[in-house]
């Protein structure tokens, strides 16, 4: 043993002063220990973007393990747009602090995703990437999406190819995207779903173009509805349908054939040589109405029909879903004056008509509602012969006269020459309106063109008979200057009767001019009675009286004494003061003129003045 012991050297690196005092370790091996443990550690700064493995985690934080001494801590809130986070999974964390106050290690998600998050928006952009987005919330237009801590608009026209009607249904759901948009001076991103959806359905819809014949009857999905039309999903191809190919009937609009997400047949009427755009019908699918129409169905025949469209020729009736036939507007009535279809019927009326015409190569048919009424003009001389009496209906107005309707399918003209005995009537408004019901006359009946020749003031006697024993030329009557007119001025003379005379016989015994409302004699210079004419003098009265002289200037001369009025046949003045002067008159005359002319002069006499200047107004 001794000889064993002789044998062992002292270690020249120990430390005896060290073991003298208890320490196990040198300080060169501390110092190795040590640095073999920081070797084990990683290498981390603040303000830093490292990635760790989640250890461990619940409702509210998740442990996050970097390499460092010790694991971090992480609030569950900023995971909330990954809800498929778990245990193992790889996060970036930003390192706020090594250590605080308890020498726990601070960590951040959410400001990791932040200092990177523009450099991966513009590098899944530059990329063409997929992307993985958590749908915040709703907004106008759209939703707000958070990606990589940014939050992108997604339109609401990019959620998906079909339009949405529920945007609702997407929040808090997390969905694949791609960047369509930056906008780095307001730091906008845009984000779209719905290209991901079309890249998916390019694929199919090369299949499904490339099998694509006309004729071809496919099974498809109501994908969108507007006023013009249907678009059908052909399962990733959309096609067409217009209103007028849905069905063979006459429609408003297309929901009233279709619904959204209905599935429905379609059969592919035609498409462009790239097949992009594809129509599609769906009333070929079924036989054309005309051809499954009653064969036993011909002119002559009473059919029922609804108005379907109204036009100011006529109107379309459908009697049978696809089937129409015309009512043109000569044909609702037997009228002749025209009228516009509106005036009849309305759209949606149920009405019956007569198969007028009826061509079934051509899908024609021609309609008639007034044959199921007899023609008022077979019998017309019967029931309205000349001369008789009957109250019509003001229909229309024209300058020459008024139109009257009698009744339904009667009309006839009034001339304005015949609406009164004494007044110059300038359009027919003056004596009644549109509407108003008026006595007439028949005075001539023409029954091939279906005219009628009306009159009203032949319900009354003709006054002309009576004024011509009256307005004798040469007699004196007082008259009112009613209005100025071409070449004269209108004068009204007694019983409602309109006279004329010229400027030169309007010159006062002074020498003045007679004015409007001037109140004066007037001799009769001439009566025709025809021509329902009476011409008239003021400066006749006082000329006749002095003998036609002239003073020396070329005037005539003033009067100086009254100057006798013309006498009537039975040496009586015509002036309407005098009242026994009248009453004599009136003894001379037949007694049914006198009747004639006391109907006339209580109804216009008490104020000639008065009635001619509203007889004006209304000119």
């Amino acid at each position: 043993m001794s000889d064993n012991l002789k044998q062992v050297a002292p270690l020249e690196e120990f430390d005896w002063d060290s073991y003298a005092q208890g320490e196990t370790y040198t300080k060169e091996a501390k110092q190795k220990l040590a640095e073999t443990y920081d070797s084990t550690l990683s290498k981390i700064s603040d303000k830093e973007v490292v990635n760790g493995i989640v250890t461990s985690m619940n409702k509210r934080e998740v442990v996050v393990n970097i390499g460092y001494k010790s694991d971090g801590v992480v609030s569950m809130n900023e995971f909330r747009y990954n809800p498929e986070l778990k245990v193992g999974d790889e996060v970036e964390v930003y390192i706020e602090s090594q250590e605080d106050k308890r020498g726990q290690l601070i960590l951040s998600h959410k400001k990791a995703r932040a200092s990177r998050s523009w450099d991966r928006v513009n590098a899944a952009l530059e990329n063409n990437e997929v992307i993985k987005g958590y749908i915040k919330c709703r907004t106008k237009g759209g939703m707000i999406v958070d990606v990589f801590g940014i939050e992108a608009f997604l339109p609401g026209s990019q959620i998906d190819v079909k339009p949405i009607r529920d945007y609702d249904i997407f929040v808090d759901k997390t969905m694949e995207f791609k960047v369509v948009k930056i906008n780095p001076e307001f730091k906008n991103v845009v984000v779209s779903h719905k290209a991901l959806i079309e890249e998916e359905l390019e694929q199919q819809k090369k299949e499904i173009i490339s099998k694509l014949e006309k004729g071809q009857v496919l099974e498809g999905v109501v994908k969108n509805i507007t006023s013009y039309g249907v678009f059908i999903d052909l399962g990733g191809v959309d096609g067409l349908i217009h209103i007028t190919d849905l069905s063979w009937g006459r429609i408003q609009h297309p929901d009233e054939v279709v619904k959204l997400d209905d599935k429905v047949n379609v059969v592919i009427l035609d498409f462009d040589d790239e097949k992009k755009r594809i129509a599609l019908g769906m009333k070929q699918l079924v036989p054309h109405p005309w051809d499954a129409m009653d064969d036993s169905l011909k002119v002559g025949d009473i059919i029922k029909g609804r108005v379907v469209v109204l036009a100011d020729y006529g109107a379309f009736v459908e009697v049978a879903p696809g089937v129409e036939g015309l009512i043109h507007v000569s044909e609702m009535s037997w009228t002749q004056h025209l009228h516009s279809a509106q005036d009849f019927m309305k759209v949606g009326d149920e009405v019956e008509a007569v198969i007028l015409t009826l061509e079934r190569e051509e899908r024609k048919m021609s309609l008639g509602v007034k044959q199921l009424k007899p023609d008022p003009w077979e019998d017309i001389e019967i029931k309205f012969p000349v001369g008789s009496t009957h109250g019509a209906t003001v229909r229309n107005f024209t300058n020459f006269g008024a139109f009257v309707e009698i009744e339904e399918g009667v009309e006839g003209l009034i001339h304005i020459s015949d609406l009164s005995w004494t007044k110059k009537i300038k359009h027919p408004s003056e004596v009644t309106e549109i509407g108003a019901t008026i006595d007439v006359q028949v005075l001539e009946i023409d029954k091939e063109n279906r005219r009628l020749s009306l009159g009203h003031k032949q319900l009354e006697e003709n006054p002309w008979d009576v004024f011509e024993t009256i307005f004798t030329p040469g007699s004196v009557h007082e008259g009112t200057i009613a209005e100025f007119v071409d070449k004269g001025a209108l004068v009204a003379l007694p019983y409602g009767v309109e006279g004329f005379s010229t400027p030169r016989h309007l010159v006062k015994e002074d020498g003045t001019q007679a004015q409007v409302d001037d109140k004066l004699e007037f001799k009769v210079i001439e009566f025709n009675k025809d021509a329902k004419r009476i011409i008239v003098s003021h400066s006749r009265v006082y000329e006749d009286a002095q003998g036609g002289g002239e003073d020396k200037g070329g005037r005539r001369a003033p009067k100086r004494e009254q100057a006798p009025v013309a006498s009537m046949p039975a040496a009586e003045k015509t002036t309407l003061g005098d009242i026994e002067e009248l009453a004599a008159l009136k003894e001379q005359l037949d007694q049914k003129a006198i009747d004639a002319l006391n109907k006339k002069e209580a109804a216009k006499a008490e104020d000639v003045k008065a009635a001619e200047t509203d007889s004006t107004d209304n000119e």
